[in-house]
C-alpha cells in the first residue's frame, strides 16, 4: 500500500476511534446528526398513528433531521415496544406508548419480554385522554347512579363489550364492577368499531371506546356517554368523570413519549423540550383535542414517577378482577 494510502487509512482509523470514545455530552452536541425513527406500535390509521405523525412532523422541523415513522403494530402494541425497548439508547429510535403497552400488557402478560419501568425512560408526557362508556340513545340510564338502579333490578349481571381481554375498556369495566358493587359481564370484541355495532344493533346494552371513536357517535346523536373513565375531559364537557359520579379511582389514562433507558442526558433534554414546545402549539392542541386527548406536557422525571404509581394501582385491579392477556 502507498505510503499517503496508509497514512490516510490510519488517520481515518484514529478519528472513528476518536469519535467512538467521546463522552454523551459531546456527541450529544451535534444531536441529531441524523434522521430519527419515531416506531408506532399501532396500526396506521387509528388516534395513535394519527398523534405520532402530527408530533413527527414538528419534530423534523424543530430539530432540523427528519422523524421517520415507522409502524409496528401486533400484540396490542407489545411487538413495536419491544422493539424500541431492545434499540441502542442514542436517541435515534423513540416511540409513544399508552395504556395497553406500558401499563396493562405487560401486567397481565407474562410473555412481555420489556419492563416499563426499566427498560424506558420518558421523554414527556402528552395529554390524557379517558376511556368513555357508551349506551344506545333508548337505554333506560344516563349516568352511573341510574345504571346502578337499574342493575339492582335485574337477575342477571349487566353485560358491556370492549375491544378485548386486558383493554383499556375491559379494565375501565371491572374498575366499575369493583368499586361501584354493579354485577357486570364483559363481552370481548375485536376492535371498537364491532363495539359501536353492537351498542347501535342491541346486541350489548353499554359498551366501553376510546375518545376518538366516541366522541363523533356523541356528537352526531348516534349514541350517549353516560360516564368517563376516570377523569373528565374537554372533548365531552357534559359527561362526568368516575370520581364525579362516585366511584373511587382517580388514574389518568396517558399518551407519552418514551426512548430507551440509558439516552444520554443531553440528548433526552432536547427530545423533551422539542415535546414541550410542540404541545404549547395551540394549532397541535386543537388537533389533539380533536383526538379526544387533553394536551399537558408532563417532564420525564414526574412522569416515571407516575408510571411507577399507576403500575401498582392497574395491577391491583388485574389481580382483583382476574384480568389476564388472552
Amino acid at each position: 500500500m502507498p505510503g499517503f494510502l496508509r497514512r490516510s487509512l490510519m488517520a481515518a482509523l484514529a478519528l472513528s476511534a476518536g469519535l467512538a470514545s467521546l463522552p454523551d455530552t459531546a456527541r450529544a452536541d451535534n444531536y441529531p446528526d441524523h434522521p430519527i425513527t419515531l416506531v408506532l406500535p399501532f396500526a396506521a390509521g387509528g388516534g395513535g398513528d394519527v398523534l405520532g405523525r402530527m408530533l413527527a412532523e414538528y419534530f423534523g422541523k424543530q430539530l432540523g433531521q427528519p422523524l421517520i415513522v415507522e409502524n409496528r403494530p401486533g400484540a396490542g402494541g407489545v411487538i413495536g415496544t419491544q422493539y424500541v425497548a431492545r434499540a441502542k439508547p442514542d436517541g435515534y429510535t423513540i416511540t409513544i406508548g399508552g395504556m395497553t403497552t406500558h401499563l396493562l400488557a405487560p401486567i397481565t402478560n407474562p410473555s412481555v419480554q420489556y419492563n416499563p419501568l426499566k427498560d424506558f425512560v420518558p421523554v414527556g408526557g402528552i395529554g390524557n385522554s379517558p376511556i368513555v362508556m357508551l349506551a344506545a340513545n333508548d337505554f333506560p340510564a344516563n349516568d352511573i347512579r341510574e345504571l346502578k338502579a337499574l342493575e339492582a333490578k335485574r337477575k342477571q349481571p349487566l353485560q358491556y363489550g370492549s375491544w378485548g381481554p386486558a383493554s383499556t375498556g375491559n379494565f375501565c369495566g371491572e374498575i366499575l364492577a369493583l368499586k361501584s358493587g354493579v354485577r357486570l359481564e364483559h363481552v370481548p370484541y375485536r376492535g371498537t368499531t364491532e363495539v359501536i355495532t353492537g351498542l347501535i344493533g342491541g346486541q350489548i346494552p353499554v359498551g366501553f371506546v376510546d375518545m376518538a371513536t366516541a366522541v363523533p357517535q356523541v356528537q352526531g346523536g348516534k349514541l350517549k356517554a353516560l360516564a368517563l373513565c376516570t377523569k373528565p375531559s374537554p372533548s365531552l364537557p357534559k359527561v362526568g368523570g368516575y370520581v364525579d359520579q362516585g366511584i373511587d379511582f382517580d388514574r389518568p389514562l396517558t399518551w407519552v413519549m418514551y426512548a430507551p433507558a440509558g439516552v444520554p442526558a443531553p440528548v433526552l433534554k432536547k427530545l423533551s423540550d422539542t415535546l414541550a414546545a410542540a404541545l404549547g402549539e395551540p394549532s397541535i392542541q386543537q388537533r389533539l383535542l380533536s383526538l379526544g386527548i387533553e394536551p399537558g406536557f408532563v417532564p420525564s422525571a414526574r412522569q416515571h414517577e407516575i408510571l411507577v404509581r399507576d403500575y401498582a394501582s392497574w395491577k391491583q385491579i388485574a389481580d382483583e378482577a382476574h384480568i389476564q392477556m388472552q
